[in-house]
């Protein structure tokens, strides 16, 4: 199978310093990037690397992830973001999933053997937000397979006809629940593998917890109504 990787990047210098030495790039059919309209060098970073770099004509992570698919020549696509917080080396994991059939493939954090960064925490607002979304959409839309407890890791691989089934939105943020909002309504086939989240080393989210947790729920709620 032709697996593309794809870096997703918003002025993510520091974690593309850490992360891209330590990519197994060598293992995908093409490894590219889209920006976001970084202003810290990461393009520049990226380009002197010799890595392909698109910048999204529109703004928002849903069309970061629609003008990755409309870039790349591969049958399936691995969307990385390279924070810092995530080891690589878990990039080879995708592979096997995806050629033994799974549309879908989400690197979690919430299942057995993985780990949030707010584990260590007796309060757990990230964590706890993406679970019950998790049991929302479960509860919804889910008819049999697994219940995909990382809904909002945007760290997955799937086929690019899968995701033309789904036919995301391509504005706003909601891709990352939408996705297996839409796998669950086709019927598709999802896998997830256990990955450990560290604390970033610079910079912060772009996705503060409260204003997206109300943006993902607008979205589910849309959703529900559009069946």
């Amino acid at each position: 199978m032709k697996i593309s990787l794809c870096l997703l990047v918003f002025n993510e210098i520091d974690g593309c310093r850490t992360d891209i030495p330590r990519i197994p790039s060598d293992q995908f059919y093409e490894f590219f990037a889209v920006d976001g309209g970084s202003t810290d060098n990461t393009v520049e970073y990226l380009k002197g690397l010799g890595i392909s770099v698109h910048r999204q004509p529109k703004p928002g992570l849903n069309a970061a992830y629609v003008h990755a698919v409309a870039k790349t020549k591969g049958e399936a696509l691995v969307v990385f973001f390279p924070k810092g917080t995530i080891d690589p080396s878990s990039l080879l994991q995708f592979r096997p999933l995806l050629e033994r059939g799974e549309d879908l493939v989400i690197a979690s954090r919430n299942i057995a053997g993985g780990s949030n960064e707010e584990d260590s925490n007796v309060l757990k607002p990230r964590k706890w937000g993406v679970l019950f979304l998790a049991y929302l959409a479960e509860f919804l839309w889910r008819k049999e397979g697994i219940v995909v407890k990382d809904v909002l890791h945007g760290y997955k691989g799937f086929t690019i006809s899968a995701f033309k089934k789904m036919a995301p939105r391509d504005y706003g943020l909601s891709i990352d629940i939408e996705m297996v909002v839409k796998a669950y309504k086709l019927n598709m086939r999802v896998a997830e593998f256990p990955v450990k989240e560290m604390p970033r080393p610079a910079g912060k989210t772009h996705f503060s917890v409260l204003p997206t947790g109300m943006k993902l729920l607008k979205y589910l709620w849309q959703e529900y109504w559009l069946r």
